[in-house]
């Protein structure tokens, strides 16, 4: 028997799913009285400009409401981080990807010489 209409929408949508949740990491987030629960996050090489601003400013609300999977995002808020924790989740979602939050590996030398005449 061939499949409805219906049943071809949900199978699309669990793919749409499966794909989006394949561009997030799982890592933990330790709260203030120290419990700890499972995130998903986009790795850290994925993180916008605008989340890094977030972070370097002190919003912390607004940065993981960009970089958390938004059905992840209550469980921040009910964990209510403090600074260490937060950062320790950024390392953790740096190490995800394998390579370290502000370890660039900067500008390569020139290969051309740079003589002054």
């Amino acid at each position: 028997m061939p499949a409805t209409r219906d049943q071809i929408e949900a199978a699309r949508a669990q793919e749409t799913e499966a794909e989006l949740d394949d561009n997030y990491v799982t890592v933990p987030l330790v709260g203030f009285d120290g419990v700890t629960k499972d995130v998903r996050t986009m790795p850290a090489s994925h993180w916008r400009a605008s989340a890094l601003r977030c972070l370097n400013q002190g919003d912390f609300d607004g940065f993981f409401e960009l970089v958390l999977h938004e059905d992840d995002y209550s469980i921040y808020e009910e964990l209510d981080p403090t600074t260490d924790g937060i950062g320790k989740f950024a390392e953790a979602a740096s190490r995800a990807t394998g390579e370290a939050l502000g370890k660039s590996s900067g500008p390569r030398p020139s290969s051309r010489s740079t003589r002054r005449r």
